[in-house]
């Protein structure tokens, strides 16, 4: 039972195979689907993704790349899905474990077994491993408005994770909910052929540009910015983006009720040109669905013929269950942001919401975990490490507008270093493989 399981083959489980893979440490991953790529894999067999046909990138391509292989100079800054997916194609191939990788095989089962886990697929048959790690995404399972609006709609409704063209929408009177990347792309999207688009929001927000001065946003920062909190260098972003695209309320958006970085970044270069234009008109929040009609907040009533939910995701685990590993309201308690206390053996790959990208955290979060299994590292305490996921949800609770959008929110370089400093922990006596103190047994 020397193995190690990995789930799921997008861009974090991958980049936990090549991480184990360079150790030598034998492990198995299992895909859902016939190709790597996840979210970014457009129109995966696996029914997970949410790729749109013309989705790009939000944080630019030296900020998302893996640390072990760079993007290719020739990608622009803001790669589109299919350059995506092609570069997680030439990872898995330059690195050479695709063949370590068994796709079309779903994982229904996780459970504890002794001192390791136990692993059931679709086809049945149940596998032992030493430890698991969980790479399986959190934006595939649709959270829809809760509780729902009251009245009833003729139209057509969908989830944002259903769409993938403008195709059908044709003269067609939209309204998209939400204020997220994914709403502001398709209510750009859809400006241009549908005979009215209406973008409902429940409160302000701030929009961010991808390119300011000339270069990416996400490029501005300098080597010693990236070593103080967001909190420390807000000021001077605000002052930025303040003087590039003005305030909210210039484009007829309600002012945010929070300071930019306590909600996850909407990023768009053309949403507030569309507002401008005329060809998006902002509304409040949905306050009931009356047939033909939706009535907004403010009183106004339009006629709609279709909605799409830009709501967010529900975390979900199928495989596991939930009373091992809650995940109501979507928090998840893990220290670090990649291990439960109570549960030796079992890893979270890439479930956070970075101000920045997943890529080359998750990269990292598996050199941890690797560390882990090697006893070159080792963890706290359980009881430490619950008192630090309490404090830290007590910060992101005070960081953060409240929202189940903003349960695994990290900043960027704080949370990377933070992750270097776990690395630098030494193995303690007692410690044995994995990261668990031999002296402290789990609870049965």
């Amino acid at each position: 039972m020397d193995r190690i399981c990995v789930i799921g083959a997008g861009s974090s489980g991958i980049a936990s195979c090549q991480v184990l893979d360079a150790r030598g440490i034998p492990f198995d991953c299992f895909e859902k689907g016939s190709e790597v790529g996840g979210n970014w894999r457009y129109d995966n067999d696996n029914e997970m993704s949410s790729a749109y046909e013309s989705l790009h990138i939000n944080t630019s391509k030296r900020i998302m790349e893996y640390a072990t292989f760079p993007m290719p100079d020739e990608y622009p800054d803001f790669p589109s899905h299919g350059q995506i997916a092609a570069y997680f194609d030439a990872y898995v191939d330059h690195f050479g474990f695709r063949d370590k990788i068994r796709f079309n095989t779903e994982v229904t089962r996780v459970e504890r077994n002794g001192n390791g886990w136990s692993v059931t697929l679709d086809d049945g048959s149940t596998h032992d491993y030493r430890a698991v790690m969980v790479a399986n995404g959190h934006h595939w399972n649709p959270r829809y408005p809760e509780p729902q609006f009251p009245g009833t709609f003729d139209g057509e409704t969908v989830h944002a994770h259903y769409y993938r063209t403008p195709a059908g929408y044709e003269g067609k009177r939209v309204v998209v909910l939400g204020f997220g990347n994914s709403a502001m792309d398709i209510a750009v999207e859809l400006s241009r052929i549908s005979d009215e688009v209406f973008l409902a929001v429940r409160r302000g927000f701030h929009v961010i540009p991808k390119y300011l001065r000339g270069k990416p946003l996400d490029q501005l920062s300098n080597p010693i910015s990236r070593r103080l909190p967001f909190t420390f260098t807000r000021r001077s972003f605000e002052k930025l983006i303040k003087q590039s695209v003005g305030s909210p309320e210039d484009y007829g958006l309600p002012t945010p009720d929070h300071r930019l970085g306590e909600a996850h970044p909407t990023v768009s270069s053309e949403i507030l040109n569309r507002i401008g234009h005329g060809d998006v008109t902002v509304k409040p929040n949905i306050e009931r669905l009356e047939g033909d009609s939706v009535r907004f907040a403010d009183g106004s009533v339009e006629k709609v013929d279709r909605i799409i939910w830009c709501t967010g995701y529900k975390i979900a685990f199928p495989f596991l269950d939930d009373e091992l590993v809650p995940t109501r309201d979507n928090q998840v308690a893990l220290y670090r942001r990649v291990v439960p206390p109570d549960l030796p053996g079992l890893y979270f790959i890439g479930l956070i919401q970075p101000l920045g990208a997943i890529m080359p955290i998750a990269e990292l979060q598996s050199e941890w975990v690797a560390d882990l299994l090697e006893a070159k590292a080792s963890l706290p305490s359980r009881e430490r490490m619950n008192a630090s996921i309490a404090e830290d949800d007590r910060k992101l609770k005070k960081r953060y507008v409240a929202s189940k959008r903003h349960t695994i929110q990290v900043d960027f370089y704080p949370y990377l270093r933070e992750l270097q400093r776990e690395r630098h922990r030494r193995p303690r006596r007692g410690v044995a493989p994995g990261g668990t103190v031999a002296r402290e047994p789990a609870p049965a």
